[in-house]
Parts: structure tokens; C-alpha cells; sequence
């Protein structure tokens, strides 16, 4: 082994080495100096480097000597908090064999809590000697400290502890999928200095309109430290959505205007004191390395063989994510830093839950993939993790990668089928009747099994990947030119209808029938069993031009303009959330399946056309069953009396409707076609207005029909 020595000094003045211990991993600041640990199963020695406070001088290397199995340690008397550091592992260069080790490059700690600096791209980066005929096989010397930021060093002892979050049920939980800069960068409600940033989104005005809304949990895009993909950069764009996650223990510092960790904690805070939980979009299927071509920024460089997948004799990488490489979470040591990095952001942020992006990955074992594998096992009977919410993007693209509904209790799942069914039932396609009832109660084909509650399914008609609900109702062709890929990118198929004209238009007739759609396809999501999630900005009619795939715009395309927000819209949007708070029997954690209850021996779901009748099997599957309508009570368990709604579902033409024989009065609270129009009591000879959705409530007060 040949060791690559340089002239710094090994230790700083004031300062002394001790062995130091193998936990906890990364920087541990103790009474008077610092701890350091490191996971590295195939380096022959590891370095740790010290830098200058403004990271560009390399100042000392210290030979990490000692080992305990696979975590080598060192501590430093004499250092604090605020030291800029990185590591160096040596070892062999064999990228056939799946060793990547190269000296050269300085490395990122994988546990490190803060970041100094931006990664600057440059072909110093990579392992190999870019241009070489050899490729990746071939080595490259050059030093890569002056574009690798620095870890830094935090103490973590003096953070106070934050108070318990709401700790909501999932039955009472309404999801806002929201990017942190995005969300308030054009709030001009929300003081200059702070837009697009973590105090941003604290700020009374943000947080005001979220419980005006009646939401419940603001879901994050990645806030996770990440890069920018170099083919972006060169294209002058940024990986917008921040799927590209090199800091699993930091907080995205570009979100944060001095900060990073006190104000996201301080967002976190002011969040929780409106009662609003906090959901994290968390990256562990892959990292920001990309494949076998890609930058020596961390895990490759410390141990590729041990944190990624590896295909074949071990050159290439497991591709199950589509972005270059995927994480070895099979592996105890990755995966023990994953479950570090989840307890992390709850135990000092304060976070209420996670939604894994590719969850499939996650599950992967040798055999495929397996609801017991061990990253499942490890979250469910953690004492940290046990009580946060667990939310699956039930796909990869690996093989065997969509899984919705093969998720272990207590996970929820993005529900795709529940966004495609109801986009393609108000879209008016032919025999989606049957799908949409089955997404109305909970889509229980996939999830009522294994003692799972019908809020497994995470119900959404739009996401930060994909046409906004206002581009859904305006667009039948997707147009990503601005992505730089010749449209090639996004979704082809988004089961979307521009309604008579293609994109923005200034028809009345057009217009309007977009906005009925939207008020339809909203009433459809607030009135479903499951967890709901709208896609912030939805309630305020935000475009993205068409662009259906906007991961690299971080610019007016993806920025809510709120001057121009559909404020009708957000009033009834929040009209619906309260609807659905107001009344049980629209967010129940039990299935319903007909049965009848004990108390009254009524069905708990009863499915009826506009005329009254139950539809027979038969007309179930008649292409012009279009008008569905519903009565809906609480579970077979719950005791008389409670609260009963009739819903009506028609994407046909008009019709007469008949209401249920009742003991009771039935009052109209909902009408799409009239979002403005009070509560008011109903009596027979209803019609339902064509392209709309009806929705009745039983009060027992009144007097029958």
C-alpha cells in the first residue's frame, strides 16, 4: 500500500490526540476537545483533515490510528465547535472490484451536522482522470479540497430541547406538500429578507394562511443538504427539487439566511405553536455521487463497496432509483446511518414524519423486495421512529418496484391509482364509476389487509411531480422545452383535459368550466376515506405553464405567485377542509364495506343512482352510469345516531335526484356548481347540475321529507 503523505502538520498548537471512541459516528463535541468517528470496512487508513475558519486552507492531518471493527476514531483535546474538517481514506483503487479509494479527494463526513461552503464543479472532483482513455478505470491526483465544502463542527449539547409537536392522528391530518423557497419567494405578505427561506415559511403570514386553510402537516421537499447535478449547472439551472441528497444530518443551507439549523428548528417551532406538523421528503434510496462517472464527494471515497449497490464484478452501480446509484441499505452499517439520520431530524428538529421517496428501494433485499426487511423492521421498533409518521412512494424502477399497498403497518403510501381514477373520472372517460367508488372508500383492494386503517392511503390529485391542478384542467400535452431535454422529459400521459382550448385563455365559457372542474376534483379528494394531500399552491390556482416536470426551475415557473392567487379558490378549499373536519364519518380510520351495523343494522356505505335505486352488478360497468351517489355513515362499531352524508358524484349531463328515505332532514352543505351558496334545507324534486358534486347531511332535528 502506498500511503500519500503532505507536508502539514499532524496536530495543531492546543491541541492533543487521544484514541477517543467508535460512538457516537461523525463530530461529538465532549468537555474540552472533539470526538471523531468514521464507517470504513475495506480503507487501509483514513486522515482527518482541519481546514482554516474560512475553509480554504488546509491546516493539519491527523492519521486516524485506531479501530473498532469497521469505525475508526480519534479525539482531538483542544478543538470546539466551529472547526472546518473533512476525511481522506486510503486504499485500494480497483474499480472492478468496487473500490474507489483515491486520497486526493477530500471527503465529506457523512454525519456531518453543517456545511462551509458550495460544492464547486470541477474535474478535480472525480476519482478518474476525465478524458482518459481508460475511463473510470484510470486515476486522477489532483487535490479536491478547494471545491468540496467543509464539514463543520456543532456542538449539539447546548440545543434546548423543543416541545412535543401536535402529535395528530392521521384521520384528522390534511397534507400541504409545499417547497420551502417556492411557497413564499412572491408572498409579498412576507418581509423581503425572509422569502424562500426557512423564517419564510414561519412567518406569521405564511403560517396564517396555512390555518386559514385548515391544514394540518406542511410535507417539505427535500431540505436535506444537496447539490446541484453538474449537468444542470452547465445548463445554468439547479436541481430545484433537491433529489440529490449529500447531507443526511444538515439542513439545506441555501434555504437558511445565516442558520441553517436554528432556523429551520425556529420554523419547526412556530409550525408546531399553530398546530401544524412538520413531514420531511427524505432521499434514501440514493445519493448525489451518481454512477461509476460521477464525483468522489463522500461515500464513494470512504467505502463505495459498503454503501452502494453494486452490479456485476462491481464497476457498475444498481440503478433501482434512475439517478446513477443506489444506496446499500442492506448493508447494518448504511443502515444504522440512515436510522441515525431519521432520529437526528426528530429528536433535534422536531419533525413529526418522514415520506421516503422510491420506498421500494428501502425494501429491497437480496430476494426483491420484502414488507419484513430490515429497514422496516428497525423503524417500527425503534422508540424514536415507532411514533412519527411513515409515509411510502410505493415505487422504483427497479425490478419488482411498484408495490402500492405492500407496506407494513404503520406506513401510509402515495396512491397513485387514487390520482389517476378520479383525474380520469371527471375527465368524463368512459366506465371509471366502479374506480371511483373504490377510491372514495379508501382504495381498501390495496390496503385493507394486515390490520391497516383506510388512512394508509395517502389520497392526492396533484404533486410537486406532475401538472398542477390548474395545468390539468388547461393542458392536454405536457411542454418541459425550459428543462433543456427537448420535451423528452415528465409524464406523456397526465389523464389531463385543457377543456376547449390548449393552455391560458381568456374565454368565459372556458374558464369556467376549468374552475367547476377544479372545485370538482377538490370536493372528490376532501370527501374521500384516506389521508388527503393538496399540492400547495392548487388552492390558488398556481401554474407551471404546462411544465410537468419543473425539478430544474427554481424560478417564476415554480414560485406561487400569490398576487395573482384565486382567492374564491382558497376560500373554498378551506370550506372543504372544514367540511370534512366537521363530520367523522368523512375521515374514518375503518374501511367500509356494507356491512351492517350492530346498533341499527344499516350498511355503513350504500351505493345508489340519482334516482334512489342500488345499482344492480350489472350496471356497474355500463358506460353511461355516470352519476354516483353515496350514504355514508359511520362504521359497523360506531353507535346510532351519528353522522350520516349523501354525496353526489356526476360527471354526465343533468339529472333528477332522489334523496334517501331519511327520519331526518337532509341539508345541502356543498354544491360545486354554487361554491358560494349557504347551507340550506332541501325538499324533494332536487336536480344535480351537470359536472358537479352534491353533498348532503342528515340533521336529525328537522323534519323528514
Amino acid at each position: 500500500m502506498t500511503v500519500h503523505r503532505s507536508n502539514l502538520p499532524g496536530i495543531l498548537p492546543g491541541m492533543t490526540v487521544t484514541p477517543g471512541r467508535a460512538w457516537p459516528m461523525g463530530a461529538t463535541v465532549d468537555e474540552g476537545g472533539v470526538n471523531f468517528a468514521v464507517f470504513s470496512a475495506h480503507a487501509h487508513l483514513v486522515e482527518l483533515c482541519l481546514f482554516s475558519d474560512d475553509g480554504r486552507r488546509e491546516i493539519a492531518r491527523m492519521l486516524i490510528t485506531e479501530r473498532e471493527g469497521d469505525v475508526w476514531h480519534i479525539r482531538v483535546e483542544g478543538m470546539k465547535a466551529g472547526q472546518r474538517y473533512g476525511f481522506r481514506a486510503h486504499g485500494p483503487y480497483q474499480p472492478e472490484e468496487g473500490h474507489r479509494f483515491n486520497p486526493h479527494k477530500l471527503l465529506i463526513d457523512p454525519y456531518a451536522r453543517a456545511w462551509d461552503g458550495r460544492l464547486r464543479w470541477s474535474d478535480a472532483l472525480m476519482g478518474y482522470r476525465i478524458g482518459s482513455s481508460r475511463g473510470d478505470l484510470s486515476y486522477d491526483t489532483r487535490d479536491s479540497a478547494f471545491a468540496v465544502p467543509k464539514s463543520v463542527v456543532v456542538d449539539e449539547r447546548a440545543m434546548p430541547a423543543l416541545p412535543p409537536g401536535p402529535g395528530r392522528s392521521l384521520a384528522d391530518t390534511v397534507i400541504y406538500e409545499a417547497h420551502v423557497k417556492g411557497l413564499t419567494k412572491l408572498n409579498p405578505h412576507v418581509p423581503a429578507a425572509m422569502r424562500g427561506l426557512y423564517p419564510g415559511l414561519a412567518h406569521p403570514a405564511m403560517v396564517d394562511h396555512l390555518v386559514k386553510l385548515g391544514i394540518t402537516a406542511v410535507e417539505l421537499l427535500p431540505v436535506q443538504g444537496f447539490f446541484d447535478d453538474r449537468f444542470l449547472v452547465a445548463k445554468g439551472l439547479t436541481n430545484y427539487w433537491g433529489y440529490n441528497t449529500m447531507g443526511f444530518f444538515t439542513p439545506e443551507p441555501r434555504y437558511a439566511a445565516r442558520s441553517p439549523r436554528a432556523e429551520f428548528r425556529e420554523m419547526v417551532w412556530r409550525l408546531h405553536e399553530a398546530g401544524i406538523e412538520v413531514i420531511l421528503d427524505v432521499v434514501y434510496n440514493h445519493t448525489g455521487e451518481g454512477d461509476e462517472l460521477g464525483p468522489t464527494l463522500s461515500f464513494r471515497g470512504l467505502d463505495n463497496r459498503s454503501y452502494y449497490r453494486l452490479a456485476g464484478g462491481g464497476r457498475h452501480y444498481s440503478n433501482d432509483s434512475g439517478t446513477g446509484n443506489s444506496l446499500n441499505i442492506v448493508h447494518p452499517m448504511v443502515l444504522r446511518m440512515v436510522t441515525d439520520s431519521l432520529r437526528h431530524w426528530v429528536t433535534h428538529f422536531g419533525v413529526d414524519g418522514f415520506r421516503f421517496d422510491l420506498a421500494t428501494s428501502l425494501g429491497r433485499e437480496p430476494g426483491g423486495f420484502d414488507p419484513g426487511a430490515g429497514f422496516f423492521d428497525v423503524l417500527r421498533q425503534d422508540p424514536v421512529l415507532a411514533g412519527v409518521k411513515l409515509i411510502a412512494e410505493p415505487w422504483d424502477l427497479g425490478p419488482g418496484g411498484y408495490q402500492l399497498g405492500g407496506y407494513p403497518h404503520p406506513f401510509s403510501e402515495w396512491n397513485d391509482k387514487y390520482r389517476d381514477g378520479v383525474r380520469r373520472f371527471w375527465r368524463g372517460d368512459a366506465g371509471l364509476t366502479p374506480d371511483l367508488a373504490k377510491r372514495l372508500t379508501g382504495s381498501a383492494e390495496n390496503f385493507d389487509h394486515a390490520g391497516r386503517s383506510a388512512t394508509a392511503s395517502i389520497s392526492f390529485l396533484t404533486a410537486h411531480d406532475g401538472f398542477t391542478l390548474q395545468d390539468l384542467v388547461s393542458f392536454t400535452v405536457k411542454r418541459n422545452l425550459a428543462n433543456g431535454e427537448d420535451n423528452r422529459d415528465g409524464h406523456s400521459e397526465n389523464h389531463s383535459d385543457n377543456l376547449g382550448i390548449e393552455g391560458p385563455t381568456n374565454s368565459a365559457p372556458v374558464i369556467a368550466a376549468r374552475n367547476q372542474r377544479k372545485r370538482n376534483m377538490l370536493a372528490t379528494l376532501m370527501l374521500s376515506q384516506g389521508t388527503p394531500m393538496l399540492l400547495s399552491g392548487d388552492e390558488l390556482g398556481h401554474t407551471q405553464g404546462g411544465n410537468n416536470n419543473a425539478y430544474a426551475q427554481d424560478n417564476e415557473t415554480t414560485w406561487i405567485d400569490w398576487a395573482k392567487g384565486d382567492q374564491d379558490l382558497t376560500h373554498f378549499v378551506s370550506r372543504l377542509i372544514a367540511l370534512r373536519k366537521n363530520h367523522p364519518v368523512l375521515r374514518q380510520r375503518r374501511f367500509l364495506h356494507g356491512r351492517k351495523r350492530h346498533a341499527d343494522a344499516l350498511p355503513d356505505v350504500i351505493w345508489r343512482h340519482a334516482d334512489g335505486r342500488e345499482p344492480q352488478p350489472a350496471e356497474w360497468h355500463d358506460p353511461a352510469f355516470r352519476c354516483l351517489c353515496v350514504e355514508l355513515r359511520m362504521a359497523a362499531e360506531a353507535p346510532p345516531g351519528c353522522d350520516v352524508i349523501f354525496a353526489v358524484f356526476n360527471c354526465g349531463a343533468e339529472q333528477a335526484l332522489t334523496l334517501p328515505a331519511t327520519e331526518a332532514h337532509w341539508r345541502m352543505i356543498l354544491d360545486t356548481s354554487q361554491p358560494l351558496a349557504p347551507e340550506v334545507a332541501v325538499k324533494a324534486g332536487l336536480t344535480v347540475p351537470a359536472n358537479s358534486v352534491l353533498v348532503f347531511t342528515a340533521d336529525p332535528g328537522g323534519a323528514p321529507l
